[in-house]
């Protein structure tokens, strides 16, 4: 008889429907996550949106199908909506202000740090420069996502 031996994600991840958005403008970046995620079998649907006001849109199901994911990435220096404006518009509507979202961006300015500190966000991620460190890093979050209990918002 084969032992079944079950992960600590596959314990503790009971719905694997909780989506993830990213929001982020450069190509390379987008499919840098999508691998990382492939790599780290992270099954979550991700959701794309290159820019704060596209985001917005999926999120309130305007002129496109609604997402609704619990965890939002979110890079700072997009074209149209940047990061922090995203952040302000996301905290200010009831529906989606409870959504998690990690800053995953190339910016270690302190101005950035601290605008998106008051928005709340739960965690501010520089981008590692090679893909190994950047693999290491999506499967740190997996877990880390994997332990946490996520409000059900209506969304």
């Amino acid at each position: 008889m084969k032992d079944k031996e079950n992960t600590l994600k596959d314990i503790l991840m009971s719905d694997m429907t909780i989506g993830i958005m990213l929001v982020e403008d450069d190509q390379v970046d987008q499919m840098t996550v999508k691998r990382a995620f492939k790599q780290n079998k992270v099954a979550n649907p991700l959701f794309c949106a290159e820019n704060g006001e596209e985001a917005l849109a999926m999120l309130r199901g305007e002129g496109t199908e609604k997402v609704s994911p619990k965890i939002i990435l979110l890079d700072l220096n997009m074209p149209k909506m940047g990061g922090v404006e995203f952040l302000e518009e996301l905290r200010k509507d009831p529906l989606l202000k409870k959504i998690s979202v990690f800053v995953l961006t190339t910016s270690q300015a302190d101005a950035d740090i601290i605008a998106t500190s008051k928005y709340n966000v739960a965690g501010y991620i520089v981008k590692p420069v090679s893909f190994d460190s950047f693999r290491e890093a999506v499967k740190i979050l997996d877990a880390y996502w994997a332990l946490c209990e996520f409000p059900n918002c209506g969304n």
